[in-house]
């Protein structure tokens, strides 16, 4: 987590910046900011499920 929060805050120039050639950037800025923030989630909900599952499994099959 700290990890994404470290490249989120790296790219938030990319996303703010307004000089010159900054229309080329910011999608650019958009798009890993967004990417990030997609991937930390999906990897904060998909984690304790799988995990859950895989448990649920070895109860049923080896309890």
């Amino acid at each position: 987590m700290m990890t994404t929060l470290a490249a989120l805050f790296g790219a938030l120039p990319l996303v703010l910046s307004g000089g010159d050639g900054s229309e080329l950037r910011q999608p650019l800025g958009i798009t890993i900011v967004g990417g990030l923030v997609m991937s930390q989630l999906l990897t904060l909900y998909t984690t304790p499920v799988v995990y859950l599952f895989f448990d649920r499994l070895r109860l049923r099959f080896f309890a």
